[in-house]
């Protein structure tokens, strides 16, 4: 298992969000549980959590969790997008931002808890239907996610951010190298 801490993009504040913890745990046969932690003040931001488990689009124009997976060569990419609500979305990307296509598969599940003080939305997602890791023993992982406060303010969080403004898609946010056929539980 891999734990980490989402950093805040610096022109982007949010006093309300005290930390983001994410926890990676590779599943047998090519599934991966990510878990991520949010804890601040709920009461003073915009989380949505109702269960309307569904593909939905532009979940990052309010508080959603993001993944993006690569291989550690060539081009390809995936994106993965889970709001608290239930809602999701999975594109494929053939290079930096170029041919984006959504992703016909099993939908994640979703799972969210709320106290006034924490978040916590964990995903199981089956990768095996889009790598094979025989071929790609090594993925390369961004995790990210946008926070919206109660004034619709959006911050940005993630494991590294390149320079420039927040952009998730960017190699330099590829922080975390997973090998799934060696980290399975």
């Amino acid at each position: 298992m891999h734990s980490v801490h989402l950093i805040r993009y610096p022109a982007t504040p949010c006093s309300h969000v005290h930390h983001i913890k994410v926890k990676v745990r590779v599943l047998p046969k090519g599934a991966l549980e990510i878990e991520y932690a949010l804890g601040g003040e709920m009461d003073n931001l915009r989380i949505s959590t109702d269960n309307w488990p569904r593909r939905a689009e532009n979940l990052w124009q309010h508080t959603c969790f993001e993944a993006f997976f690569a291989a550690p060569l060539g081009t390809c990419y995936f994106e993965f997008n889970f709001a608290p609500s239930g809602e999701w979305a999975m594109y494929q990307f053939d290079a930096y931002r170029e041919g984006m296509t959504a992703i016909e598969t099993a939908p994640p599940i979703i799972t969210t808890r709320r106290t006034a003080h924490d978040l916590v939305v964990q995903v199981v997602v089956d990768l095996s239907v889009l790598l094979n890791f025989k071929d790609y023993p090594e993925v390369r992982l961004a995790l990210s996610a946008v926070v919206e406060n109660i004034n619709g303010e959006l911050s940005y969080w993630a494991l590294a951010h390149p320079p420039g403004k927040p952009d998730f898609h960017h190699a330099d946010s590829f922080a975390l190298t997973l090998n799934p056929l060696k980290n399975a539980e």
